[in-house]
Parts: structure tokens; sequence; C-alpha cells
């Protein structure tokens, strides 16, 4: 950094710009390199994931005394004999189609005739049946005219043959022509074959390594981490591989039902092309479709070909694939697509194939290394912000609406007191830390308390049973960061079940501080409050100290004091006394909606003459149960 002021300031401005254009800059290497670097880096790629597939059986042989140096061989020496033989079991299939498909010419005008008539009222239907049939004339050998030929006319002549002669060209070159189509698959294979086998052989060194690439400070965890990972995505791709053979099978199997000749050739790309992401299954879909059209002269065999796509798939996209591996990839449909797209540029069909498999390798990464964190939140399907800093996003956007719709989704399987506490509530705390820095002015703070208000009070109505799912991953994630409910929030009281001082029309007062968002905290403790039959009513600190009594006061049993921006412990005491003082006998019970110090707390229990002082919703909401129905609550 230069010492004078006016270039550092310069520099400091630039650097934004230079961390752009070097981002790009990495991108582009990167991508080139993948791009040209393809014939290497792609039988490796292919290596990788398939040793995540072969690692189980590799453990079954060494768990029967196997050595590691022959397990892994015979174990990888099967797999490509069983994909050598799908391969010839591909191609004798499609030689037998391809000869067969002559037989087929004359159903295939009949039907596009027919179509034809149909359609003869449809102006566009027409001229695209007339396309198809000029050409399938285009398609077919023009014949021989020996009327043309020269010196003769009207009779046949034998054609003269004219050979032109070429140089003989070289050896090499004739080789190179025939042997090198056959020569780079093969090594190819070879290639994957001999990575696939090493990288078995040496697991335990290369997860060392990897262990050492991604930080070894804490080696425990950093262990536990990448043998997490490496166990995921073996099952992933085992659960993914199981499901898509299955597929395969179903389909052959009913296209062999049907009558639609080659079932086991289409069987077998339908298993390979379910690997290609959302769009595998219709691909597999088109050429039985096309070959029942030409087969059948009616179309009851294009009709049972298609309901059996339309049945399959769905089952196992949507039934299937959640029981074996979660209801997704953990990648975004974004991602996918995006995935798709890039690899596919990068390495034609086989990147199209591996899109998935290698972007959910990337996320994995991303998920247990530090350094990668970027990948989970670019690629994964998980939230990229927590519960309460989405609410208070949506907040901060005038967008309650959206805010409602998630809460309701978080309602089927958990309490509302539980997604107040872990999502509203943490979201205020968001709010007023902001206010304390200064970041919202006026006018933004009125906007946000209006929208929280909003969410609360329509979701004052949600049921207290809960049954169902969250529908949506922002749900999922406000769930699972909510936990359990606690054992209170599916109490609900009866009249006849609360003492007598507390029967009367609002038991309870629920005061609220002076800060902008400490009505909406209020609101809410006194909403939940009633749900539970505890009867409350709201009121403000300024209104108290205002001489305004609440209305029935000689039946108030408790006060409720609610806190969520920092206030003196000297106010606080004033405050209950002067509470105790108008109402004998009350129980006390203040709020302290950010502190969850347990040092600080008891320093605040012995500071503080309250009965009660709790930090969240469920411990205030225990305390009123304890208080107004023992026997009850205790049951609870």
């Amino acid at each position: 950094m230069s010492d004078d002021p006016i270039t550092a300031r310069l520099m400091r401005q630039a650097m934004p710009v230079f961390t752009i254009l070097a981002s790009c800059l990495l991108v582009v290497t990167i991508a080139s390199m993948l791009y040209f670097g393809r014939d290497i880096i792609v039988p490796v790629v292919l290596a990788i994931l398939l040793s995540f597939v072969l690692v189980p059986a590799v453990r079954v042989l060494r768990r029967a005394m196997v050595p590691r140096a022959a397990a892994a061989p015979l174990v990888v020496v099967a797999a490509f004999a069983a994909i050598i033989g799908v391969g010839l079991l591909i191609t004798t299939e499609a030689g037998q189609l391809a000869s067969d498909l002559p037989r087929y010419q004359i159903t295939i005008r009949e039907k596009i005739a027919s179509v034809k008539e149909a359609t003869s009222g449809s102006g566009t239907l027409s001229r695209i049946v007339d396309m198809v049939q000029d050409l399938g004339e285009e398609l077919q050998p023009a014949p021989s005219k020996d009327e043309d030929l020269p010196g003769r006319s009207g009779s046949r002549a034998n054609p003269l043959h004219v050979v032109v002669a070429t140089p003989q060209a070289a050896l090499a070159t004739t080789l190179g022509a025939f042997v090198g189509p056959i020569l780079h698959p093969l090594a190819t294979a070879g290639l994957i074959l001999l990575f696939t086998i090493f990288i078995l052989l040496q697991r335990e060194d290369l997860r060392n390594r990897a262990i050492r690439l991604a930080g070894s400070g804490d080696l425990r965890r950093t262990t536990a981490a990448i043998d997490d990972a490496t166990s995921r995505l073996s099952r992933f791709f085992l659960a993914q591989l199981a499901l898509n053979i299955a597929f395969g099978a179903v389909i052959g199997t009913g296209l062999w039902v049907i009558g639609v000749p080659s079932p086991i050739l289409f069987g077998v790309l339908a298993a390979i092309l379910r690997f290609v992401p959302y769009i595998g299954g219709a691909i597999s879909a088109l050429l039985p479709l096309i070959l029942a059209a030409a087969v059948d002269p009616g179309w009851s065999m294009v009709i049972a070909t298609a309901l059996l796509f339309l049945i399959v798939e769905p089952i196992a996209g949507h039934v299937v694939e959640p029981l074996l591996y979660g209801h997704s990839t953990g990648l975004s449909p974004l991602a996918v697509i995006l995935a798709a797209t890039v690899w596919t540029f990068l390495w034609g069909p086989i990147g199209l194939v591996l899109a998935t498999p290698i972007t959910v390798c990337l996320v994995v990464l991303g998920r247990h290394v530090d350094r990668l964190w970027f990948l989970d939140v670019i690629l994964g399907d998980q939230p990229a912000l927590a519960p309460p800093e989405i609410f208070y996003q949506r907040m901060l956007a005038g967008d309650p609406a959206e805010a409602i719709e998630q809460g309701r989704q978080v309602l089927k399987a958990r309490a509302l007191v539980t997604y107040y506490d872990e999502v509203v509530l943490a979201g205020l705390r968001l709010a007023q830390d902001d206010l304390a820095r200064g970041a919202l002015d006026r006018s933004r703070q009125s906007e946000v308390g209006a929208a929280i208000r909003t969410v609360v009070d329509r979701l004052k109505l949600a049921p207290i049973k809960r049954s169902g799912s969250a529908g949506n991953a922002e749900a999922a994630a406000a769930i699972a960061a909510a936990g359990p409910d606690s054992s209170s929030a599916g109490i609900v009281l009866a009249r006849d079940d609360l003492a007598a001082k507390w029967r009367g029309a609002t038991p309870i007062l629920c005061v609220s501080s002076r800060g902008p968002f400490d009505e909406a905290a209020t609101l809410m403790l006194s909403q939940i409050l009633g749900r539970h039959g505890l009867a409350a009513q709201m009121t403000s600190l300024a209104d108290l100290r205002a001489d305004k009594r609440p209305e029935r006061a000689d039946e108030i049993a408790m006060i409720c004091f609610s806190y969520l921006e920092p206030v003196s412990l000297s106010q606080i005491r004033l405050t209950v006394r002067q509470a105790r003082k108008e109402l004998p006998g009350v129980k006390v019970l203040v709020g302290f909606w950010r502190e969850r110090d347990p040092s600080t707390l008891d320093r605040l229990r012995r500071t503080t003459s309250a009965d009660v002082l709790v930090t969240s919703l469920n411990d205030a909401l225990d305390a009123a149960l304890r208080y107004a129905a023992p026997g009850r609550a205790g049951r609870g």
C-alpha cells in the first residue's frame, strides 16, 4: 500500500474492480483447462465417480479376507466386464432393429396418409404432414433411369462403368484412418480402468492428502467431514444406479408386454438416459414411441407406450427417489440446469451425463470444506440465509405476505410459539441490532414494525394441531433450526383448569417497552398466552406512567413486562415496584428477549425483584401455565 493518502484511497476504490477481474480470469482459466484437457480430465473424473460406486464392493471383499491388492482389481475388472457386456448388448439389439426397419415403411406411409386425411381441413397440420412426407421421399434412394443413358432410348442397356484411378494411399494413413476411431475409446477405457484401480488401492492415502489440502488444523473434524462426504456420495451414486437400472428394467418389461420391438435395447437406453437430469426420461421415450407408431397399424401401441413412461417416470422421480436418498440431490433446480449446460459445453454428451454427479460432489465439498463454502451457497438447495435472516429480509423488503405463507408452511410441523421464538423473535433481534447501529431511520423502523405486526396478526389464526411437513427448503430449514416443540406447546387450558384468581376475562396484562419493535414482541406474547387459554390484554409503559389503568385491573393475576431493547436495571426495579404497589399480590414476569448469556441472567435474577425472568416465549408460557394451573401444566 502506498504512503501517499490519495494513491492509497484510489487503490482501495479500485480493489473491488481488480477482485472482479481476477475472479473472471480465474473462471476463464479453469474453464479453458477443463475444455482443452478433457481427454485426460474426463477419464479421471469417471474413475473417481466409479470408485464411489465400487468402494462398498471392495469393502465386502476385504471383510472376506481378500487382500486389497487383489480386491480392487477384481471389482474393477468385473465392473468393466459388465459395462462391456451392456455395450455389446446395445450393439446387437441396435443392429437387429436396423435390419427390421424397412419392414415398417408401409405402416409409416399409411399412418402419414391417415393423419393427412384427418387433418385435411386444417391448413397448418396438413402442411406439417406434407413436409414430413416430402422429407421421407427425399430420404429414399433415387431409382436409376436407363432411358436417360446416352445412346439408348426406351430400352435397357449395359451402363458405362467409369473408374477414376487415385494414387494409392500410404499404409500409415490408411491404418490411422481405420484404427484411430477404435484406439481412442480403448485408450480412454484403459485410462479409466487404471485410474479406478489406483484410486481404490490408494484410497486412504488420497484421503490423507485431501485432509491436508482442506486444512488439518482440526484433524478430527476434517477427517470426520471427509469420511462423511465420501460415504454420502457412495450411497447416493449407488442408490441412483440401482434406481436407474430398476427404471430401465420396468420400461423394458413394459415395452415387451406391449409388443414394441427390441424392448431390451430401449430398457438399457432408458436406464442410461435417466442419468441426464430432468429430460432423460422424456428423451428415452422418443424412440419407443416412434417405433410403436411404425409397427402398429392403429394407435393403441403408441398410447400404451406413452402411458408406460407417463406412469413410471413420475413414480421413480417423486416416490422412489425421496425414499432412497431424500427429497432431492442437494442441488437447486437452477444449479442442475446450469451445470448440465456448462458441462455439456465443456465435455459434450458425456458432460451432460456427468453433470449432476459432478455438481453433487462440488456441493458436498462446499458443505464440508470451509474454503469452498461458496460452492454450497451457489449450487446447493439449502437457503443461503438463516431463517431469522430470511424473515427480517422480507420485512425490510416490505413483503409480509411471503413471510406469512412461509410461516404457515412451518406451522404444519411446529407450534406457533416455537416459530415465534426461533424465527420471528430472532428476526426482531436483528432489527434491533440494526436500530442500535443507526442503520434504520425512523420511517424504516415504522415500516418494519408494521410488517412484523401484520405477520403476527395474520398467523394468530393458525391451527394448534399440526399435521404434514414443510413444503419447501426454507420451511424445512426453519423447522430444523427451531427444533422440537416444548411440552407446554400442546397445552390449551379450559376455564375449569384455572385457579380461581385466573378466571377473569383477561387475567394477564402484557406491557411493552418504549422501543419501536417492543410492541411486536409483546403482541406475540399476548397472542401465545391467549391461544393456550390465558386471555391477555396489552398496554405500554407510557400508558402506565400516564396513570391509564388497564381494563378490569382488579382481575389481573400476572403482569408481563416485555423488553427487546437494552434497558437499565434501575428502571426495571422501579417499574416492578410500581406494579406491585398498584396491584398488590400480582405475579410479575419480566421478559428479556435479547439476553441469552447465563451469567448475565443470574445477575439479573438476583437484582430484579420480579417473580419470573425469561428470555423466550416458551419460558414465558411455561411460567404462566405453572401459576395459572399448576396441576394441569405439570401433566403437560
